[in-house]
């Protein structure tokens, strides 16, 4: 059971009103796909103007289906990808979100965080100051909560009991955002992750 669990946690979307950015993509398209205006689409997400970029998670309103990713007509030829290189990523300094033992590590396949283990009802801080884009329900997930703290870095705290804080409240290093859960797990524990791009990284190296 648990290895289902973990399994879900890696793989399950971010939850219904967000979506992440694909090659091709624009924020017409997307509108379009999501039942949205651009104008909507641009005061979800504080955009001044109408770009944005491959791994950029945009919130899309609740209940929206998932966008359709159109083939462009003329596709450019796309260049050979950049290896991947977390060290190479711009330094960021975390907090731990809870002082429990850690159950199991990242390995990006299975598993794309961190599972921290404790009680329920236990305080769950903010790993780094930043900004509410997800507090809901999530499939996979339970009760999720999501911060993005700059253009780069974004973490996600999972299985909650219950979520301290709103969508679109700022938050500061170290404060109580939820409590240690077990919604959509079967067992109480934090999955904790964090987000370079879009793509999930060992959080590890970035905590004290």
């Amino acid at each position: 059971m648990l290895l289902l669990l973990v399994s879900a946690c890696g793989t399950a979307p971010l939850g219904d009103g967000l979506y992440q950015v694909k090659s091709g993509d624009t924020l017409y398209s997307i509108a379009r796909s999501t039942g949205r205006s651009v104008s909507e689409l641009q005061r979800l997400n504080q955009l001044s103007d109408n770009t944005i970029q491959t791994g950029q998670i945009l919130k899309v309103g609740p209940g929206s289906p998932a966008p359709q990713t159109s083939t462009p007509a003329k596709p450019k030829p796309a260049p050979p990808p950049a290896a991947p290189a977390p060290a190479k990523a711009p330094a960021i300094e975390l907090a731990w979100p809870n002082k429990g033992p850690v159950l199991q590590g990242f390995n990006g396949k299975t598993n794309k965080g961190i599972n921290i283990g404790g009680t329920a009802g236990s305080a769950i801080y903010a790993a780094a100051s930043g900004k509410v884009i997800y507090a809901s329900q999530a499939r996979g997930y339970g009760k999720l909560l999501i911060i993005k703290h700059n253009q780069d870095y974004l973490t996600v705290y999972a299985h909650n009991q219950q979520i301290m804080v709103k969508d679109g409240e700022s938050v500061k290093q170290g404060q109580n955002v939820a409590q240690m859960g077990n919604s959509d797990s079967d067992k109480v524990m934090l999955h904790f992750e964090l987000r370079f791009k879009g793509t999930a990284i060992n959080p590890t190296p970035y905590l004290p």
